[in-house]
Formats: structure tokens, C-alpha cells, sequence
């Protein structure tokens, strides 16, 4: 298998791992110093394992909908973008709705040895919206109860909150475009650092 497969089968794999609640599968995808910075989440990869499961376990679950990865290498590191939508089916002032949130999520990989690890995952929110699992039922979310959150994932932190997870308003986002800039071009500089 060559490299780009190698690592475009690894971040999918994570993301199956996540999806499935293939623990052990998803664990062995993150390097131990591994960072994850996610909109629930921020630690490191084998905590955000453990944190995913016992998400999971309070019925918490989500499924995410993958683009193809693109894959930049240069030798024993790759930058890995895959374009993503989240969906949730979750409940909401006793209303069951269905809630996407689209994202690009970004993946720094390193060779460890012989095999390819996830060293950090972050993303880049992109907008999000919810609406009624059932056509014609009322959900009523007007502007301001979700007027405190940010655009590219104001309903995702919405849902989050009401069900009592802590949700950062620093994470990267399309509404900021200055620290998206910011972003890949430290990502860029930590690939070329190899070469």
C-alpha cells in the first residue's frame, strides 16, 4: 500500500472507529502525544476515545457524512483535509430533530516507525442547521436562543449545551477567516519542517 492510501484508509478508519463504536479500533489510529480540538472536546487522542464512548453511552451519537480526503505529504508527515457533515438525531424541548453540521476536518499525520498516526485533529466549521425529524411538527429556535453562539456551529453548540457539554466559541470557523489563514499556513509550515 502506498503512502496516500495508507493515510487516507487511517483518518477514515478513525472516523468509522468513531461512528461504529469501534473503540479499540479508533484508539489505535492516534499517536500517544496526539491533540484533539473538536467543538465538545479538547485533550488529547486517547482521552477523546474514551470521551467518545461515554458519549456514546449516554446515547449521544452521531454519524458523519466524508468527502474524499485530500492528502498533502512530504515524507514522514501529512496534512489531510476531509470535508465532513455531522448528523445528529438528538431531541430538543421534546422535539426529535435531525441536526447537520458541515466542517472540514483536518488531520496532521507522522510516521511512527514503521506506521502512519494521527498527531492532531481540528476543525474548520463551515454552518450548521436543525430542523424536526417529523415534517409539520413546530420546533420553536428563534434567534436569540442561539444569538450566543457562533455562526459556522450555532446550533451544534445549541444541542451540545442543552445536553450539558461545554462547547468552546475559540475553534476555527469560515465567520473567522483571518485564523483559518492562520491555521493552514502553520500546518503548511509544520509539513515542510520535515523535508
Amino acid at each position: 500500500m502506498d503512502d496516500v492510501t495508507a493515510i487516507t484508509q487511517l483518518v477514515l478508519k478513525e472516523r468509522q472507529g468513531r461512528d461504529r463504536g469501534w473503540w479499540d479500533r479508533m484508539r489505535e489510529c492516534f499517536a500517544e502525544d496526539s491533540t484533539v480540538r473538536l467543538s465538545w472536546f479538547r485533550g488529547s487522542g486517547g482521552e477523546f476515545v474514551e470521551a467518545s464512548q461515554q458519549m456514546s453511552g449516554r446515547g449521544d451519537t452521531s454519524a458523519h457524512r466524508l468527502s474524499p480526503p485530500v492528502v498533502h505529504l512530504r515524507e514522514n508527515r501529512a496534512f489531510v483535509e476531509v470535508p465532513a457533515v455531522i448528523e445528529m438525531r438528538t431531541t430538543l424541548d421534546e422535539v426529535e430533530v435531525d441536526l447537520e453540521s458541515a466542517a472540514r476536518l483536518y488531520f496532521r499525520v507522522a510516521r511512527h516507525a514503521d506506521r502512519w498516526l494521527i498527531t492532531a485533529l481540528d476543525p474548520v466549521y463551515e454552518r450548521d442547521t436543525v430542523r424536526p425529524a417529523h415534517p409539520g411538527v413546530p420546533l420553536s429556535i428563534g434567534p436569540a436562543e442561539v444569538a450566543q453562539f457562533r455562526p459556522p456551529y450555532r446550533f451544534l453548540s445549541y444541542s451540545l449545551t442543552r445536553r450539558g457539554y461545554s462547547v468552546g466559541d475559540d475553534l476555527y470557523g469560515d465567520d473567522r477567516p483571518e485564523e483559518a489563514a492562520r491555521f493552514y499556513a502553520e500546518a503548511f509550515t509544520w509539513l515542510d519542517e520535515t523535508a
